[in-house]
């Protein structure tokens, strides 16, 4: 009888815990899913990188392709 009864408190407490993580992770999901990452930056933000026009031979962009490792 007291092994059955602790049976049925861990599965309690599992469960219990389980329905917490899912609902918590609704509610992150709805706090978060009308966050915009992608909006214009505010302020004097200053823009990272470029785009570089210079065009290069394929072999020498088989060979910086070897040479580096990637």
């Amino acid at each position: 009888m007291k092994t059955l009864w602790q049976m049925i408190k861990t599965f309690v407490l599992f469960t219990g815990c389980t329905i917490l993580f899912y609902y918590s992770l609704i509610w992150f999901h709805r706090e978060y899913e009308n966050y915009h990452r992608y909006d214009e930056p505010q302020g004097s933000a200053v823009k990272v990188s470029t785009t570089e026009t210079t065009s290069t031979d394929w072999l020498e962009r088989f060979i910086l392709f070897y040479r580096d490792g990637e």
